[in-house]
């Protein structure tokens, strides 16, 4: 009778180890393969610093709160090479696949837990941001592990406790349930006790529990405050928590969960935790999150509504954002049937929801969680635009259980196993994609070449002062006598990333190029930083252009003057 059970409790450990290995070997693979781009050596710039200065760093220049960047500095001690550094992101990244599969089992049962988990192995979009030396992948574990936290401390009995004891007969009764019984050390009076209720002896084990619930809100107050501290948008997370929590105190005081089935196991219904304990653990949250980050928070915020990059999002941005999620970099034109995997994907998250209806409060803790963050950004950029995939990637959490719950409704086995199949194939055709054809910025070949060309005496002018960082990653290694500067200022000499070229910053340009027989132009991101064309227009004046050279995301120009040679 209990063969099937312990044979089920065999296999979903070794499935989950084997996706979780398949997950890591996708991350990893390749993980050196592509040159750093802008954002990813500025990481590595910062990790460069002491902690004090580098923490003085974000504070002023950058939108990102400290966490990642501080472990990331600890990390380098290993290495500063591309590889090395993305290495962090690829091991957090694995990391998520397990507590996914802790989320999705607690919610919706094994077979939920190891299917989200296999999504969320193959995703091409968390493959991506696994292997970039950036805070996101770190975003997705740390909220993965906030949410799982909070659907086990929802879904299982306070610790037990003679007070609680006290008033756990009067709930169950309310839901038709007989009440446990505790074993008394007179086994002829728990006898009576168990007999009298028909229910089977529990054992208190009060210490173990509270521990265990302890752990559990512990738990999910640093790994929420941890999100908060990995980026900015994650302060989302505890908004829809909230949303959720106080939505099931309002329904549970109108009605006391009734009990229910799940494939002919009973179903972990939800319990709303008590108004205290709850205001305890979001106090905590902020706490913890205020006292490392709000001053600074304050003065990024107030530095992003003043200008930003961002363009606003479209309804076209919204849809790409979630075809992302669901299969990023999957060639549209090559595949003749990728019409049919978003219909596939459709249905299956249809279905999802569909199934969860008999669960009604999994499915609003998963469908709030899905759609806070993505709405939540929207909001905030009818003031100022935030909307961006890779800042949403903990919404695919909740997304991938609902669709591995929708694959879990299709009951028969080879059903599930094809449609798994289907999608697992598709993502392999994304991943070969990314492997193969997607291209970060070129700077590991454009600071080659101007290695290879330059002489003592040149100049190098960056249109974006910023871009220097990448450049300089891969240009040290030459150690050319040369002299750079940034337009219109040199690095953050204006204590902002990216600032932008004006008229009035022509002067100092004349300056710099006055007497150079030869000037090199590293010039990218100039739709934002040069969007009036002011640098190569004044240079071409003043020089004579003698080459220009195209990367991916920027360009070499190269300018000699009347003594040039």
């Amino acid at each position: 009778m209990n063969a099937p059970g312990r044979g089920r409790r065999v296999a979903t450990p070794l499935l989950l180890l084997a996706i979780t290995l398949l997950g890591g070997w996708l991350r990893f693979y390749a993980i050196g393969q592509k040159g750093l781009w802008l954002d990813e050596a500025f990481s590595v710039w910062l990790g460069w610093h002491r902690l004090p200065e580098m923490w003085g760093w974000i504070a002023r220049i950058d939108q990102h709160p400290p966490l990642y960047y501080t472990l990331l500095n600890l990390w380098m001690r290993l290495g500063d090479d591309a590889s090395t550094v993305r290495m962090l992101s690829a091991m957090i990244g694995t990391l998520t696949i397990p507590v996914i599969f802790l989320l999705g089992r607690r919610l919706a049962g094994p077979g939920t837990g190891l299917l989200a988990a296999l999504l969320l192995a193959v995703s091409p979009f968390h493959v991506r941001f696994a292997q970039e030396a950036r805070m996101y992948a770190l975003l997705a574990l740390t909220a993965a592990a906030a949410m799982a936290c909070l659907a086990y401390l929802l879904s299982e009995d306070p610790p037990a406790t003679l007070s609680g004891l006290a008033s756990q007969p009067a709930r169950r009764r309310a839901a038709g349930e007989a009440p446990p019984c505790p074993v008394l050390r007179d086994s002829s009076l728990s006898w009576l006790c168990c007999g009298a209720f028909g229910s089977k002896p529990l054992r208190m084990t009060p210490g173990k529990g509270a521990f265990r619930h302890g752990l559990l809100w512990g738990g999910y107050v640093v790994f929420t405050a941890a999100a908060m501290l990995t980026h900015s948008t994650a302060l989302l997370l505890p908004v829809a928590t909230n949303l959720f929590v106080f939505g099931l105190m309002w329904q549970r005081r109108k009605a006391p969960p009734a009990p229910q089935s799940w494939g002919g196991v009973r179903a972990a219904e939800f319990e709303s935790p008590s108004l205290r304990s709850w205001l305890r653990a979001q106090a905590g949250v902020l706490l913890l999150w205020g006292a490392i980050w709000l001053p600074a928070f304050i003065g990024q915020a107030g530095g992003v509504y003043r200008e930003f990059w961002m363009p606003a999002p479209t309804w076209r941005t919204v849809l790409d954002t979630l075809g992302n999620f669901l299969s990023a970099h999957l060639p549209r034109q090559q595949v003749p049937w990728i019409d049919v995997i978003w219909v596939l994907y459709a249905a299956l998250l249809a279905l999802g929801i569909v199934t969860l209806r008999r669960r009604p409060a999994v499915l609003a803790l998963l469908l709030t969680l899905f759609l806070t963050p993505l709405l939540g950004e929207l909001l905030v950029s009818l003031r100022r635009p935030v909307f961006y995939d890779r800042t949403l990637i903990w919404a695919t959490i909740p997304l991938y259980v609902l669709l591995a719950a929708g694959i879990a409704a299709l009951r028969r086995w080879p059903y599930v196993l094809a449609v798994a199949a289907i999608l697992v194939a598709a993502n392999g055709v994304s991943l070969g994609e990314y492997y193969g054809n997607f291209r970060k910025e070129g700077w590991r070949d454009a600071a080659a070449y101007v290695s290879q060309q330059a002489r003592e005496g040149d100049l190098i002018l960056f249109n974006a002062s910023w871009v220097q960082i990448p450049f300089d990653f891969y240009f040290r290694a030459a150690r050319k006598p040369v002299t750079e500067h940034g337009l219109p200022a040199d690095l953050f000499e204006r204590g902002i990333l990216e600032p932008k070229m004006a008229p009035e910053d022509l002067p100092r340009l004349g300056d710099l190029i006055r007497d150079k027989e030869r000037v090199w132009l590293v010039y990218s991101h100039d739709w934002y930083t040069d969007p009036q064309g002011l640098i190569p227009e004044a240079l071409s004046r003043a020089l004579t252009p003698v080459e220009r050279r195209a990367y991916e995301g920027l360009e070499i120009r190269l300018y000699e003057g009347a003594h040039g040679n």
